[in-house]
């Protein structure tokens, strides 16, 4: 029995997988199934080999979540949500104020020596009866990676494939999409000065026109054997611009610095850290519905205390942040925001830069221009359950640039882990 149930869990999901994908394989361009027929007799022979005859290490893992989350949201004093809000789905109905989550993560990891892969597969879905969804698949994490360089004081590492930004790069303000692309690492250890690292990755934004972009993160942790550290990072969201018709959207060349501090006080000897980052659009320019102004800044300072390993544990984490309106693309920004149930951009009506141009200063919303704060309480239940709080709220940073807006959120979060 106790090698049946894995085994038998393994095949209903990839026999599931395969029902679920079989129209969007077959539909699939041709110019994407070229594969000889060697590789793909090596492809099959290779799901005939066990991890045991194969070497490595091969690690499956999960989280069960239940989430709640309690949305007040108001623009220029209308409430977005509930029963007479503006915002309405497809259907016609208003959004709710009151969200219910079912998410599922299945992680896989498999590792030898000197390569590795990842996989993660999110089934993030609406609750209910009605309303409710139960199609929300998606490829989280996808990515193979190998070892370049190995020695006693530095490693250089290369990976491929699909990850979050936020997975490799530090912010709380920026780096929220899923990219597909090749990534960089250097990590050099130094007896005196600390550990250095440096991190470079380039990705599709969009292939029907050969868009890219890049990205750079170098650092110093552990600096003079102490808990400070210090990041920089650059990102660049248009390699191509000779293409005139780019949204502005994707005008943005960003560069952003943290610095922070890890130690363990002993008057509660929990581990406890500081931190304050600060970013720059270098690209951002004067325009009419900017009110001939640059609003390329933002900011944060915050602080954490306590780590969770084992049941009993506690994690509190709260900062304060900034953010104009040009500061951070629409579609990457991380932080706190409003909500924008009504995905309006700042220069586009829609934030994915479709829909019109916007042509005045007070319909220039997007996803910036706030200012605010975020607390969030972890407690470890039991080893496997934590249990998360989470309070947030915005109001509008400069009133003479897009509606006025307020913001509150109130969640809660189960969250088993195997």
């Amino acid at each position: 029995m106790r090698w049946f149930f894995p085994k038998f869990f393994a095949a209903s999901l990839v026999l599931s997988s395969s029902i679920l994908t079989a129209d969007t394989i077959q539909s699939e361009n041709s110019a994407q199934q070229r594969d000889n027929k060697a590789l793909q007799e090596w492809i099959n022979a290779k799901r005939q080999v066990t991890v045991k005859e194969i070497g490595g290490a091969l690690s499956i893992s999960g989280e069960v979540r239940f989430e709640y989350q309690g949305i007040n949201e108001k623009v220029n004093g209308i409430a977005q949500r509930g029963i007479g809000g503006k915002v309405t789905s497809d259907d016609k109905r208003p959004l709710a104020t009151n969200l219910y989550d079912v998410e599922v993560n299945l992680m896989f990891d498999y590792r030898t020596d000197r390569t590795w892969a990842a996989i993660k597969v999110e089934f993030d879905n609406d609750a209910g009866v009605f309303g409710g969804t139960s199609n929300k698949v998606r490829i989280e994490k996808a990515y193979l990676g190998g070892r370049a360089y190995d020695s006693d004081t530095m490693n250089i590492d290369a990976e491929l494939g699909r990850r979050s930004l936020g997975n490799y790069l530090d912010s709380k303000l920026q780096f929220r999409v899923n990219t597909d692309g090749v990534l960089i690492r250097l990590e050099k250890g130094f007896e005196i000065a600390g550990d250095f690292f440096a991190k470079g990755a380039c990705f599709i934004v969009d292939e029907r026109n050969n868009h890219y972009a890049l990205v750079t993160e170098i650092g110093m942790m552990e600096i003079a054997s102490t808990g400070l550290y210090a990041k920089y990072s650059l990102i660049d969201w248009n390699l191509k611009r000779s293409l005139a018709d780019l949204p502005l959207n994707f005008n943005f060349v960003i560069s952003q610095g943290i610095l922070g501090y890890r130690f363990v006080p002993k008057l509660y000897n929990k581990m406890t850290g500081i931190y304050a980052g600060f970013l720059y659009n270098h690209q951002a320019k004067k325009l009419f519905i900017s009110n001939y102004k640059k609003l390329n800044m933002g900011g944060y300072l915050g602080f954490t205390i306590g780590q969770l390993r084992k049941q009993g544990d506690w994690s509190i984490d709260a900062n304060y942040q900034v953010l104009q309106s040009q500061a951070v693309p629409d579609f990457d920004m991380a932080g706190i925001g409003f909500g924008n149930s009504s995905d309006s951009g700042f220069y586009n009506t829609k934030i994915n830069g479709k829909g019109t141009p916007v042509v005045s200063p007070k319909e220039a919303a997007g996803n910036g221009n706030f200012r605010g704060f975020s607390v969030s309480l972890d407690y470890q239940m039991t080893d496997t359950i934590v249990f998360q709080q989470m309070w947030m709220q915005t109001i509008t940073l400069d009133k003479s640039v897009g509606p006025y807006r307020q913001y509150k959120q109130y969640e809660i979060e189960f969250i088993y882990a195997f």
